[in-house]
């Protein structure tokens, strides 16, 4: 008897969102994304670190926004026509991410995924889940949730419930 060959189904379990940051690669999975826009009208909240950019209200939602490059430590960049907001869900709360371009939804075969590799014990790269290479390509495919401390994942997803109150109250 012959060998019967199944096609390979691509789900949502291997796809990924690759977009750049200073001319960089990275990729998050496709899972908890809501959605990718253009850069809007971001309110800046005073007395937050400066990563937080402010909050956007999206269609009635008030969403904290934080830009990844000052998160990363890299140097603000001036936002132009490729700045995208990806709205990411962290802990049942919406989070928008700026980042510089939004790449392409790619399928990463598992093939083609490694562990991150580890830069010892003074370096936190937690937020690196793995690495990819994808056509001579590495990709580092992020887990947004881990960029952040507890606490300052608390504090923002605080932002977003101040800010939808005051809305409420006027």
């Amino acid at each position: 008897m012959g060998e019967i060959k199944k096609n390979k189904k691509l789900t949502s379990a291997n796809r990924y969102l690759t977009f750049c940051v200073d001319d960089e690669k990275y990729g998050i999975h496709i899972s908890r994304i809501k959605e990718i826009i253009a850069t809007i009208n971001i309110t800046h909240i005073p007395k937050t670190p400066a990563f937080v950019k402010g909050v956007i209200n999206l269609r009635g939602s008030i969403i904290p926004v934080v830009d990844i490059r000052l998160k990363f430590g890299m140097e603000e960049k001036e936002m132009d026509i490729n700045t995208a907001i990806i709205i990411y869900e962290v802990d049942k709360a919406s989070i928008g991410f700026i980042v510089d371009q939004v790449d392409d939804v790619l399928s990463i075969d598992k093939d083609h995924i490694a562990e991150a590799p580890h830069f010892g014990s003074n370096i936190d790269t937690s937020f690196i889940e793995n690495v990819a290479e994808v056509e001579n390509d590495v990709i580092m495919l992020l887990n947004l949730e881990k960029i952040f401390e507890a606490e300052e994942l608390l504090d923002i997803s605080k932002l977003e419930k101040d800010e939808t109150q005051k809305e409420e109250e006027k």
